[in-house]
């Protein structure tokens, strides 16, 4: 039986993605970054959090943009892992790494090749955690997992405690999770046999990847954010889901006071005060931006010495500040590493 302290732990997804990003946005009056941004989802969501600019004017100072390229073109993870290696060193590795992503080997990376690199690396932290939570609940490594199985191990905790008589808060809130988590099972669950395969399994904990799943994932964002229960989203509760202040809308942050209008003038498309399912879905899933494309163009636009719309490894390792940083990665990690790409 697992400790309730280790919970959260080994929570799926189906929680956490919300879960995390809401503690770490409303913890703090002052946050500059915050839920709206978040909640988007899916192959249109922004590939980091750091500030961004694709403004391709020559004459713009992408500078302070390079966290976020950095984060796009390695991985959120191996961005964070940066070595204190000095720029040759860094730079010889980048042209490692370029050698994989020229895939037909022709000494140039094209708006395709860069665009596909992009979205290697955004997908294999997905893979990575699916790949750590099976063997984590798949303990005698079967070919499906059985929700019996899986609930023992995440929740069977509670069954001590309501034999116990204790229905506490704590106790509640998990227990709204267990339903929650219950329901995404049955989603992803496509044949209807009571287990997940692997794959199933990956559409349960990354729901947003996947589009039978995205009218669940619709649904528990609306249950986060509607506290009234009228399955609608209010511009009160729009808000407070990013920002916990005081009632004062004047002292309110610039982005807080953006974030209103953005739900006045964007949000609520009929006007009616009040984001329904389809205007959520619009908000969290958008399908008129690609951000993997915007980068791509980007990362290209800004290293195309000659003009011609590809990259060799020379005008990429010149701009290394670009794609890496002064300071590299954890690039033997991610060369050593046996992906497919």
């Amino acid at each position: 039986m697992m400790p309730k302290m280790m919970l959260q732990k080994c929570f799926s997804i189906a929680f956490v993605w919300l879960a995390i990003s809401f503690e770490a946005k409303t913890a703090s009056v002052d946050n500059t970054h915050h839920m709206g941004g978040d909640r988007v989802l899916g192959a249109d969501r922004k590939l980091s959090d750091k500030e961004h600019d694709t403004n391709t004017n020559d004459d713009h100072d992408h500078h302070g943009d390079y966290d976020y390229d950095h984060e796009a073109f390695l991985g959120h993870d191996e961005a964070r892992e940066f070595d204190q290696l000095p720029p040759e060193e860094s730079k010889a590795r980048l042209g490692q790494i370029v050698d994989r992503i020229d895939s037909n080997e022709d000494g140039y990376v094209t708006l395709d090749e860069m665009r596909d690199w992009i979205r290697f690396t955004q997908q294999r932290y997905i893979s990575e955690d699916v790949d750590r939570q099976w063997v984590q609940h798949n303990v005698d490594n079967k070919d499906t997992l059985n929700w019996a199985e899986y609930r023992q191990l995440v929740y069977g905790f509670l069954d001590e405690d309501l034999s116990e008589g204790h229905e506490d808060e704590d106790t509640i809130t998990y227990q709204r999770m267990e339903d929650r988590d219950r329901r995404r099972w049955e989603t992803a669950d496509e044949n209807s046999d009571g287990t997940l395969n692997k794959l199933e399994f990956k559409h349960f904990l990354h729901p947003e990847e996947s589009d039978h799943m995205r009218d669940i994932v619709i649904s528990e964002t609306i249950a986060d954010i509607d506290k009234n229960g009228d399955g609608l989203i209010s511009l009160e509760e729009y808000v407070g889901d990013m920002f916990r202040g005081d009632d004062d809308e004047s002292t309110e942050p610039d982005w807080v006071k953006a974030e209103r209008e953005a739900f006045n003038d964007q949000r609520d498309e009929n006007g009616d005060g009040f984001m329904d399912s389809e205007e959520v879905k619009k908000w969290i899933l958008p399908a008129d931006y690609d951000h993997t494309e915007a980068e791509a163009k980007h990362l290209i636009f800004e290293s195309d010495v000659d003009g011609d719309s590809k990259l060799s490894k020379e005008e990429i390792i010149e701009k290394y500040d670009l794609f890496v940083g002064s300071q590299a990665t954890d690039f033997g990690e991610a060369l050593t590493r046996h992906d497919e790409f």
